[in-house]
Protein backbone atom coordinates (compact mmCIF):
# COMPACT_ATOMS: atom_id res chain seq x y z
CA UNK A 1 0.00 0.00 0.00
CA UNK A 2 2.90 2.59 0.81
CA UNK A 3 4.26 1.94 -2.00
CA UNK A 4 1.14 2.78 -4.55
CA UNK A 5 0.79 5.64 -2.41
CA UNK A 6 4.30 7.05 -2.93
CA UNK A 7 3.67 6.62 -6.74
CA UNK A 8 0.82 8.31 -6.33
CA UNK A 9 2.00 11.14 -4.14
CA UNK A 10 5.56 11.79 -5.79
CA UNK A 11 4.98 14.56 -8.46
CA UNK A 12 3.47 16.76 -5.37
CA UNK A 13 6.47 16.13 -3.63
CA UNK A 14 5.36 13.88 -0.66
CA UNK A 15 6.91 10.57 0.48
CA UNK A 16 5.52 7.63 1.91
CA UNK A 17 8.04 5.27 3.62
CA UNK A 18 7.19 2.76 5.97
CA UNK A 19 9.35 2.25 9.35
CA UNK A 20 9.40 -1.41 10.95
CA UNK A 21 10.54 -1.55 14.37
CA UNK A 22 11.86 -4.85 15.64
CA UNK A 23 10.83 -5.68 19.70
CA UNK A 24 11.33 -1.58 20.94
CA UNK A 25 12.32 -1.31 24.66
CA UNK A 26 8.97 0.42 25.55
CA UNK A 27 6.75 -0.46 28.57
CA UNK A 28 4.77 -2.53 26.68
CA UNK A 29 7.80 -4.66 26.55
CA UNK A 30 8.15 -5.15 30.18
CA UNK A 31 4.19 -5.87 30.51
CA UNK A 32 4.12 -8.44 33.24
CA UNK A 33 0.88 -9.74 31.31
CA UNK A 34 3.04 -10.47 27.86
CA UNK A 35 5.55 -12.10 29.83
CA UNK A 36 4.94 -15.50 28.23
CA UNK A 37 5.28 -14.22 24.60
CA UNK A 38 8.72 -12.03 25.69
CA UNK A 39 10.49 -11.68 22.32
CA UNK A 40 13.71 -12.58 21.43
CA UNK A 41 16.59 -10.86 22.04
CA UNK A 42 17.96 -9.35 18.44
CA UNK A 43 21.52 -10.46 17.13
CA UNK A 44 22.96 -7.37 18.61
CA UNK A 45 22.23 -8.40 22.36
CA UNK A 46 19.61 -5.81 23.48
CA UNK A 47 16.01 -4.54 22.04
CA UNK A 48 15.61 -1.71 19.70
CA UNK A 49 15.65 1.91 21.80
CA UNK A 50 12.58 4.21 21.31
CA UNK A 51 15.22 6.78 20.41
CA UNK A 52 16.80 5.02 17.54
CA UNK A 53 13.31 4.62 16.00
CA UNK A 54 12.62 8.27 16.34
CA UNK A 55 15.86 9.18 15.02
CA UNK A 56 14.94 6.90 11.74
CA UNK A 57 11.45 8.85 11.58
CA UNK A 58 13.33 11.75 11.98
CA UNK A 59 15.51 11.43 9.28
CA UNK A 60 13.00 10.15 6.71
CA UNK A 61 11.17 13.68 7.58
CA UNK A 62 13.59 15.69 6.77
CA UNK A 63 15.04 17.73 3.52
CA UNK A 64 18.09 14.79 3.05
CA UNK A 65 15.76 12.20 3.16
CA UNK A 66 13.23 14.00 0.06
CA UNK A 67 14.76 11.34 -3.00
CA UNK A 68 13.72 8.23 -0.29
CA UNK A 69 10.11 7.06 -1.25
CA UNK A 70 7.94 3.75 -1.37
CA UNK A 71 10.35 2.28 0.97
CA UNK A 72 10.72 0.28 4.14
CA UNK A 73 13.41 0.74 6.88
CA UNK A 74 13.69 -2.58 9.13
CA UNK A 75 15.09 -1.42 12.60
CA UNK A 76 15.80 -5.18 13.80
CA UNK A 77 19.03 -4.85 15.28
CA UNK A 78 20.35 -7.98 12.77
CA UNK A 79 16.83 -10.20 13.79
CA UNK A 80 15.90 -10.54 10.24
CA UNK A 81 19.30 -11.79 8.74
Amino acid sequence: MARSWAIELAPRGVTVNVVAPAATETPMLKDPARADVAPKLPPIGRYIRAEEVAHAVAFLLSPEAAAITGQQLVICGGSSL
